[in-house]
Parts: structure tokens; sequence; C-alpha cells
């Protein structure tokens, strides 16, 4: 089974290098790594240049900056694998977990997997109080509108089987990514699964990016694209 790894990247300049070594050195044998660089103004987009000689990497570059979800919407397009696995390229998620992640598809369980930073006993880094209820208070609304019972709806860690992500068109250029594939495959009827990872959060000081404002738009996201959007459709058999 080929695994698609795709990487959406915003001034990274500290972390890129060791999150692609990361990823390379992943116990997943058949991979292909895909690096968007959304228009990143530091030494980004020289690293990378560097590091696609040195790695098997497909990097694609926006000429302006538009955002996580259209970085993904790019990198989505030019994926070939079996299975995406969304990593962001700060050193929040863990590559070496990617064996947790995929066991359920691997088994036959799962068309789509979350891994929740709420739930096992794995490590996490103690950050921002208000943003674990910021997250909390999202999957709790998310989940009322989608009738699923997940712990953490905006965790970069999803990993999608490829017929998934092809009936789905994303629109959400930002962070509202999250709740708008996650009202999607829940439309979709997709057996979804959950994961206890570990987690590494990294201050605003360490480069973190997500605001206030952004959580009002995963609000309206969620209203959006589960009370106004038309049902999802997807293959009847598997």
């Amino acid at each position: 089974m080929k695994v698609s790894i795709v990487i959406p990247c915003y001034n990274e300049e500290a972390t890129i290098e060791t999150i692609v070594e990361a990823v390379w050195s992943s116990s997943v044998e058949d991979k292909e790594i895909l690096i968007v660089d959304d228009a990143s103004t530091d030494g980004t987009s020289a690293l990378l240049e560097g590091l696609g000689h040195k790695f098997d990497l497909q990097v694609y570059r926006h000429d302006q900056n538009r955002g996580k979800g259209a970085a993904l919407r790019t990198g989505f397009a030019a994926a070939t694998g079996d299975v995406v696995i969304i990593q962001d390229a700060d050193l929040e998620y863990d590559p070496q977990e990617y064996p947790i992640l995929l066991k359920p598809i691997l088994e036959g369980k799962a068309d789509v997997v979350y891994g929740s930073r709420f739930a096992g006993g794995q490590a996490h880094r103690v950050v921002y109080y208000w943003h674990m209820v910021g997250n909390r208070f999202l999957t709790w609304l998310s989940n009322m509108m989608t009738n699923i019972n997940l712990t953490d709806m905006e965790t970069c860690f999803k990993v999608f089987r490829r017929e998934v992500l092809e009936g789905i068109e994303i629109q959400e250029n930002r962070f509202g990514f999250e709740p708008e594939i996650t009202a999607k495959v829940a439309k979709g009827d997709w057996r979804i699964y959950e994961v206890g990872i570990s987690y590494y959060g990294r201050t605003y000081a360490e480069g973190k990016k997500i605001g206030w404002k952004d959580g009002f738009r995963a609000i309206w996201a969620i209203l959006k694209y589960n009370l106004f959007a038309p049902q999802s459709t997807r293959r009847t058999q598997r």
C-alpha cells in the first residue's frame, strides 16, 4: 500500500529540515512526500530546494500565501497513494506514530483515522489552557452537528483512504479545513476511527500561527458545512 504524506508549510525555516528527515526515516516503506510551500517569506523555500536534492520529495510552491486548506488542496490533487496522511511542518506531531494511525485502515476497519491529542496515554507537552478549551468546544459543536463522537476534531493528524478525498471538494483556504473535512466525511458516512497520539505543542514564540480569528472561522465552517451544504455522496461498496 502506497502512502502519500502531504506537508503544508509556511515560514517553517526552523523545523522543515528536521520534519522532512523524520518523515523520511519513518517506518512507512512505500511512501511519497509532498510539500506545499505556501509562499514562505523566510528561508523555507531555499531549504526545500536543497532538501529536494537530498531526499525524494515533491515540492510545490504557491505564488502567494493562501492558507493551510489551499495548501492541502494542492497536495491532495498531486497525491497518488492509496492512503493520504496530513503532516504539519512543525514538530508538534511525530511521524514515528504513522503505524498507529494506519493500523485501522490496514486492518480494513476504517476509511478515515483521526489522531486524537485527548485520547490515550501518550506524552503531551503542557501549553495553552484556553487553546485546549477552544479545541474541546469546537469538537463538541462539530459533534453536535455531525452526530459523531470525536474527541479531537481540530487535530492535524488525519488519514484518509484515497477514494474518500476523491469524493470531496475542499473549499476552505485556512484552518476552516478541519471542520469542513469533518462535516463532509460524516455526511459521506465513511468509517471513522480515532487513535491516541502524543503531542508536542509549541508556543507563539516558537512559531505557532493559529489564533482567535481562526476559531471564529471554524465556528462558521461548522455551521456552514453541516447546516447549509448538500449531503455528500460516497461509494456504495467497499
